[in-house]
């Protein structure tokens, strides 16, 4: 079986643990857009990892994990990720595939995410994480980016670098004043990483598609969430890639005919990084006390999250987009203790309510959540294994989720362990 696994909120939603559970099932794990902009955080034998761009199903042993064509790559950051892994005694090398059509991370792309961040008037700034993200898909879409199979040939790769560089440090130099690149330092430093990178290119829409007619099970592993999708999200605010289910498709080669199922994550409440609208954020009280109950921190970057109450609008929003067909709802335990809990079921915009999510952002920021009101529980649920055994108000909680976004929920966390996890 071929599953996609989705954000469903604003990326963070806890794909990582899904993904490390739904990994024993699947031959092959991929990931399919976004960089080391994104982080998913995985306890393994009483380890924490932090995965960036290698997906998380590399915590299985004997497991293929792919990096599509969709993906973002530095080089540098793929090392170190490789050599935390082999340091835990975690084998990569022959378990790896990184495709040759992959956009690779150059110097010059992370100074100009930090000078357009910087040079931001404030409140318009996007609240990136500079790590050159942005500017290597904009020079993808010029057709001026530079792919791992460029390396291929040395030659090539020379005249290619040479030639993007003289435009770089040209509209560097103009618009920002910034001392020219060195063709020489670059060159030097993607040389240092040349014959491992291709020591571990493929042709992996080709590999993806000989493991589907083998009967293999695949699992498309995504980076932020829905509302963070370049064309779906909230957008100036969203990342600069398609987190959202046709991501998987063109940032991987795979063909949507292969697709079985397409599973949605999301939080028991809601959570965002960076800057936006966010209509359900909690007051500061609140937020201080989930922040620190959830350990909402960025994997990536470790900015605190804001955090609010569900929000079934922005998930309906989800379910439409990716035609999700189950849940996973994570975090539920974080809620356990509070007297009431609120659901946002529509919003007020301009005096008018609507339950559709509104795509101008103008719209979005002044719109105020119509809340529902539901009672809580008292006890500690870390320890619930079926789902009888969770509180009355806990379930009743869940589904009315479940009845919200109309896609019927099939796992719900209550720890950040992988036997805290109820299956349905």
């Amino acid at each position: 079986m071929n599953r996609i696994l989705i954000g469903a909120q604003w990326g963070d939603e806890g794909k990582g643990k899904v993904i490390d559970l739904l990994a024993r099932k699947s031959d092959v794990i991929v990931r399919y857009q976004g960089g080391n902009n994104a982080g998913h955080t995985i306890k393994f034998n009483d380890q924490k990892f932090v995965l960036h761009l290698i997906p998380s199903g590399i915590l299985q042993p004997g497991k293929i994990c792919v990096i599509g064509n969709g993906v973002v790559i530095d080089p540098e950051a793929l090392f170190e990720e490789v050599a935390i892994l082999e340091n835990a005694g975690i084998k990569v090398k022959g378990r790896l595939l990184v495709s040759d059509q992959a956009h690779l991370i150059l110097p010059y792309h992370k100074l100009m995410d930090k000078l357009k961040e910087e040079s931001c008037k404030k409140g318009k700034a996007i609240g990136t994480t500079k790590k050159g993200i942005g500017p290597c898909y904009a020079d993808k879409m010029a057709r001026v980016g530079i792919r791992v199979g460029d390396l291929k040939s040395l030659s090539y790769f020379k005249e290619r670098l040479a030639y993007v560089l003289r435009e770089r440090n040209d509209f560097l130099g103009k618009m920002h004043g910034a001392y020219p690149f060195s063709y020489r330092k670059i060159l030097a430093h993607f040389m240092k990483y040349r014959a491992r990178l291709l020591g571990f290119s493929r042709d992996t829409p080709k590999f993806l598609y000989d493991a589907t007619k083998a009967g293999k099970d695949i699992l498309f592993e995504g980076a932020q969430g829905t509302l963070l999708d370049v064309d779906h999200g909230t957008y100036p605010f969203v990342t600069s890639s398609n987190a959202t289910v046709g991501g998987a498709i063109t940032g991987s080669g795979i063909s949507p005919t292969f697709i079985d199922r397409v599973i949605g994550v999301t939080k028991a409440y809601t959570t965002r990084v960076g800057e936006g609208p966010f209509p359900t954020q909690f007051p500061a009280p609140l937020m201080r006390l989930i922040q620190t109950k959830g350990e909402e921190f960025g994997a990536t970057t470790g900015r605190p999250r804001r955090c609010g109450w569900f929000d079934a609008v922005i998930a309906r929003h989800a379910v439409r987009i990716n035609g999700l067909d189950e849940l996973a709802i994570m975090k539920l335990d974080i809620l356990s203790g509070l007297p009431e809990l609120k659901i946002a079921t529509a919003y007020r915009v301009g005096g008018k309510i609507t339950k559709d999510y509104p795509h101008a952002i103008f719209e979005f920021s002044k719109a105020k959540p119509v809340y529902e009101t539901w009672k809580g529980w008292e006890e500690d649920i870390t320890h619930v294994q079926k789902w009888s055994q969770l509180p009355v108000n806990a379930r009743r909680y869940l589904k009315r989720i479940e009845a919200l976004m109309e896609t019927p929920i099939k796992i719900v966390s209550v720890g950040s362990k992988r036997n805290q996890t109820i299956f349905l």
